[in-house]
């Protein structure tokens, strides 16, 4: 008898407390404001109760403090702030990030918000016809005014331009300091070192991480070169705002080329006086100097795209270019949210996302690899707490190129990236099938580049 009381008394609770929540979410609910595009996501997000979770300083709702209900939500706030805050993003609705964009998107397309262990507790939210209308229209808007003019209507990523503006003299002399060893203190480790052009654009698979000057390995994997310059910034932790930034880093890094300063490289460089007269030409009040060597390479550096792959052709309307396990691939790519962090032009570099946000990476990673400094992520740059494990999502054009994969190189292949991902970001196990058919996809993003050995672009 004491058991069915119990037994009661918890049903009368939950249905208490699923009449409240129902009666709460009623009052929520209102129409959409007849204002711009942007304010009306705004409402639809504030309506559907997305800062609750994806806001750190939003009011949470009265029944979070429930027995049970408040556990489960609480958990699903954790997950949720892995991965988007909505805190600095709400407010520049107006500018979005093309993550965001690409992340309401997915959420419109694919019906993913509630997720299914937690849609009682978020009864009645869930974008509706009216409201999926709404942020579509408000996708492809900003999607073309702020990213790309001619977009693909309903694809998160976008087909590499066939060339970028660039000076034809800076780039001849920047793709000459690319490949000029007599940067590094004992002129032994060039650009060209760590990120080699003809195999990808970065180092040999046969290093998890990049050895520089007298042996030293550094502590995370050189990301490829080709395509960076549509990253929003460099360096897995972001440090650089742009590729010229990025170009004065390393030469400067004893570690990898050596306990040095700029102004010793340029004397140096300054005793040949045919590489001065070259600068001079370009530069005739500066010369040769940080400033401009740096900023010759990034020059260069702009010209390493690599279009024409075979997904881009398909996007442009070539369907021939995928077969039926490729293009499988890829709209797994995009329902499994992959398409929301690997996004844009360059498939990725967009966004610092954390590395982790099912289960600890750091704690189960290979013991062989040892924590280093590296392995803080964007903490190591903004040094803020919020930001330790974030990282700068890797583009994924020419992918196959670049093994091994993530920011330690601890993934020796596409298929051990494509599993880590779905354990560490999804909380789930693919089948063999499913992560074969990812796979396919992604070896179909090689592209075309003078630099690139053609047997390899070719795949």
């Amino acid at each position: 008898m004491k058991k069915k009381c119990v037994l009661w008394t918890v049903v009368i609770v939950l249905v208490v407390a699923i009449a409240a929540i129902a009666v709460y979410r009623f009052n929520c609910r209102k129409s959409i404001p007849n204002a711009a595009l942007s304010e009306q996501v705004a409402a639809i997000l504030r309506q559907n109760d997305c800062y609750v979770c994806h806001s750190a300083t939003s009011e949470k709702p009265f029944y979070v403090s429930f027995p049970v209900i408040g556990d489960k939500i609480q958990q699903h706030i954790a997950h949720a702030q892995g991965f988007i805050s909505f805190d600095e993003e709400t407010i520049n609705l107006e500018r979005p990030s093309e993550v965001l964009i690409a992340m309401l998107e997915h959420c419109a397309a694919y019906e993913t918000m509630p997720i299914s262990d937690y849609t009682m507790i978020h009864w009645g939210t869930g974008f509706n016809k009216e409201e999926k209308d709404i942020i579509m229209r408000w996708v492809n808007e900003k999607r073309s005014k702020l990213y790309v003019v001619d977009i693909i209507e309903g694809e998160p990523v976008q087909v590499i331009p066939n060339g970028m503006v660039t000076d034809s003299a800076k780039v001849a002399l920047g793709e000459f300091m690319y490949n000029d060893p007599r940067i590094s203190l004992d002129g032994t480790i060039s650009c060209a070192s760590c990120h080699i052009l003809k195999d990808g654009g970065a180092d040999e698979p046969t290093d998890r991480t990049s050895q520089g000057i007298n042996g030293q390995f550094g502590g995370v994997n050189a990301p490829t070169v080709y395509n960076a310059v549509f990253n929003v910034k460099q360096f897995w932790n972001g440090r650089a705002k742009d590729l010229q930034e990025q170009a004065a880093g390393p030469p400067a890094n004893p570690v990898e080329m050596g306990d040095q300063t700029w102004e010793q490289i340029v004397e140096r460089l300054r005793q040949d006086a045919e590489l001065v007269a070259r600068f001079m030409a370009i530069y005739p009040e500066e010369g040769l100097t940080e400033r401009t060597v740096t900023e010759v390479i990034a020059e260069f550096e702009k010209t390493l795209i690599t279009p024409d792959c075979r997904f881009d052709l398909y996007l442009k309307g070539d369907k021939s270019q995928m077969n039926e396990e490729e293009t499988a691939g890829y709209e797994l790519f995009k329902a499994n949210s992959c398409a929301a962090c690997h996004v844009g032009r360059n498939l990725g570099g967009q966004s610092f996302e954390l590395l982790g946000i099912y289960e600890d990476y750091f704690a189960t990673r290979d013991k062989s690899i040892k924590y280093n400094a590296d392995d803080d992520g964007l903490k190591g740059f903004t040094g803020k707490e919020e930001d330790l494990h974030r990282f700068k999502v890797p583009g994924l054009r020419n992918v196959e190129l670049t093994a091994p994969y993530f920011h330690d190189g601890s993934q020796a292949t596409l298929e051990d990236a494509v599993r880590a991902m779905y354990r560490y970001e999804l909380g789930r196990t693919p089948s063999d099938e499913d992560v074969a058919r990812i796979v396919a996809f992604m070896k179909t993003l090689n592209g075309v580049s003078p630099y690139l050995n053609k047997s390899l672009s070719d795949k």
